[in-house]
């Protein structure tokens, strides 16, 4: 069958790219667990992909973080062949890849046909999120803080070392530290200048405490273009590391011993042009919305743990005096609380920082699920409870849950979640955790044979 003609908004933009010296284009989406999944394709296929889409085989939501094929889930299988589904471009993602010379960049989004999203696509998650908002008069902002570890160490020695005794990129304690990131200076540089030439905008970079560990705060922006860079940055670490012969990580607790990295989301509405969270006759500047947003996120907190927590290591990070929090609670500048109210009183600034989440999300999930958590709770008018004035500790009958199993349960059994979220999406995110607690049920880890081995 013949192609159909490329339409002039397309053509232009390959021969673009042609005169820009771009030889090939890398397309690609992520899937439930957060990964990128792409391929490289020609100038010419660019041009009728983005004119009509191109297949993408939907295998990318039949399996789990690891390649091993769920035996739980319904929108794929065996049963339908693993076919192709439609992965759809979006131009406004297009950028360059500073260390793929003559390589471009542009993310998708995966579909049933091209006016039906796939259930299980995480950015056409967000995107229907965010539609809600604008749908309610608001523009959600957001901005993402990762913290990671980096290692010195190579993608083969990990496996050699079978991820024990990894040797991090410096020892001690060194919390914000201008020494440590002058003696990591050619790190440092290629970080930020790597992220910048990606089109993802650094605000800060600096040590944190621990060995080896950073944080960066991108800057915010529009939620799904947050979620993007988000998203991204962690793929550039991991380029980044790789050139300077390191490894990089973003699970929320890699050991027993070392703080947790969290995954920090900042967040505001705004309305027309305004902060819709800032009312300067309310006390610390916080509006009525504002406060509706924060109990509707506090009253789903507990039941959607899982989306803000997908793995079986997020729970690690889960125990007092770690800086995550146990129950679900709010303060004014409180970092004990899963829910911190920033800068009071600013007009500008004035935002929530949502704390509960850890490196290891996947940033259109989390953000998907705590921005319509605090949508829900603007819709149905919430009144929000007093903030809590030190550590909200825990024991409250309202914990967190602590495992991956506990929490999946809850998601299972909420009522709010296939409303909000979509009932195929909250589904197939119950089965895949679902999957992931029976295979790590599977497992025997080195605690267990160390702890018993030659003893019982």
């Amino acid at each position: 069958m013949a192609a159909k003609k490329q339409t002039t908004g397309d053509s232009d933009l390959v021969a673009s790219l042609r005169k820009e010296g771009i030889e090939r284009v890398k397309v690609g989406g992520f899937d439930i667990d957060g990964v990128l999944r792409g391929k490289y394709i020609s100038l010419d296929k660019l041009g009728s992909a983005l004119a009509h889409g191109f297949g993408f085989c939907d295998v990318i939501f039949g399996w789990d973080v690891s390649d091993n094929l769920y035996d739980n889930v319904q929108v794929t299988g065996w049963d339908t062949g693993y076919p192709d589904t439609l992965a759809l471009l979006d131009p406004a993602t297009l950028r360059t890849i500073p260390w793929e010379p003559g390589v471009a960049a542009m993310l998708c989004d995966f579909h049933l046909s091209p006016k039906e999203p796939h259930p299980a696509c995480p950015r056409s998650l967000l995107k229907k999120i965010v539609r809600r908002a604008q749908n309610s008069g608001f523009e959600p902002m957001v901005g993402v803080e990762f913290e990671f570890f980096f290692f010195k160490e190579t993608r083969d020695t990990i496996h050699e070392k079978q991820f024990a005794g990894l040797q991090p990129l410096d020892q001690g304690m060194f919390g914000y530290s201008w020494v440590r990131t002058g003696q990591d200076s050619e790190l440092m540089a290629d970080v930020w200048d790597s992220c910048k030439n990606f089109g993802i905008v650094l605000e800060g970079l600096h040590t944190e405490t621990g060995p080896g560990v950073y944080e960066a705060a991108i800057r915010y922006s529009d939620a799904l273009s947050a979620a993007d860079q988000a998203a991204l940055f962690k793929t550039t670490l991991r380029q980044v590391a790789h050139r300077h012969g390191l490894v990089v990580t973003f699970m929320a607790k890699c050991d027993a011993g070392l703080p947790g990295a969290s995954g920090h989301l900042h967040q505001s509405l705004r309305c027309g042009g305004k902060n819709a969270f800032f009312d300067g006759r309310k006390k610390f500047g916080m509006s009525d919305l504002m406060k509706s947003y924060i109990a509707g996120q506090l009253e789903l907190m507990r039941d959607w743990t899982c989306l803000y927590s997908p793995t079986i290591n997020s729970y690690k990070r889960y125990v007092p005096g770690l800086w995550a929090p146990l129950v679900p609670s709010w303060g004014v500048e409180n970092r004990t609380c899963s829910v911190r109210v920033v800068a009071p009183g600013d007009d500008a600034a004035l935002r929530v920082e949502y704390r509960q989440t850890a490196a290891d999300i996947n940033p259109y999930v989390a953000i998907a699920a705590s921005l319509g958590a605090g949508l829900w709770g603007i819709e149905r008018n919430l009144e929000l409870g007093a903030p809590a004035v030190g550590d909200p500790g825990q024991g409250t009958g309202n914990d967190l849950p602590r495992s991956l199993a506990e929490a999946t349960a809850l998601l299972a059994k909420n009522k709010i979640a296939p409303k909000v979220l979509g009932k195929a999406f909250t589904q197939h995110y119950v089965a895949t955790r679902d999957w992931e607690v029976r295979e790590f049920r599977k497992a025997v880890t080195n605690w267990e044979l160390r702890r018993y081995f030659e003893t019982v």
